[in-house]
């Protein structure tokens, strides 16, 4: 993709959403956006429309930052085939309840991505059709992904449901 093209979606964003952008850096010649997590359904639904058409979500994840204040990193990556452009966007969340808008209404996609980040991380998603653990069972206690997250945890014994 050509530079002005990049830096027209830069431009785009921080045109829109002003100081809810709160961060633009390059890498492997790919955008990234951190942006405010309360902004992130809007900053969505902006690349997913015309003119930049980012309809595909490629992938979405968390890092875990254990110790900083914003423990929580999700990560969002988009992709436009019309324009040929990849483009990430962060958001931080706070280590006590970090949530964030779900993204299901833009991306089926979304579902499982969340649902898996849900039940490695903790991490929950207003707005989520189906929000419980994807790969853990029910009674798994704790979220595995987490840097915190004792290594030699014993977990809870499954209880098998008869058949009907």
């Amino acid at each position: 993709m050509a530079i002005q093209q990049k830096k027209d979606v830069i431009d785009g964003l921080k045109a829109k959403f002003g100081t809810q952008i709160l961060n633009v850096s390059e890498q492997f010649g790919d955008e990234i956006v951190s942006i405010a997590p309360e902004a992130l359904f809007d900053v969505a639904g902006f690349l997913y429309a015309k003119p930049y058409e980012c309809t595909m979500l490629l992938d979405l994840t968390c890092v875990d930052y254990l110790g900083d204040k914003l423990r929580f990193e999700m990560v969002y990556h988009f992709f436009s085939m019309v324009r040929n452009h990849r483009l990430r966007v962060k958001a931080r969340l706070p280590e006590k309840s970090p949530k964030i808008q779900s993204l299901t209404p833009l991306w089926k996609n979304a579902n499982w991505l969340e649902r898996e980040v849900y039940d490695m991380f903790g991490v929950t998603f207003d707005g989520h059709p189906y929000m419980r653990r994807l790969f853990m069972y029910e009674e798994f206690e704790g979220h595995p992904l987490r840097k915190d997250y004792p290594l030699r945890k014993r977990q809870p014994k499954i209880r098998m449901r008869k058949s009907e």
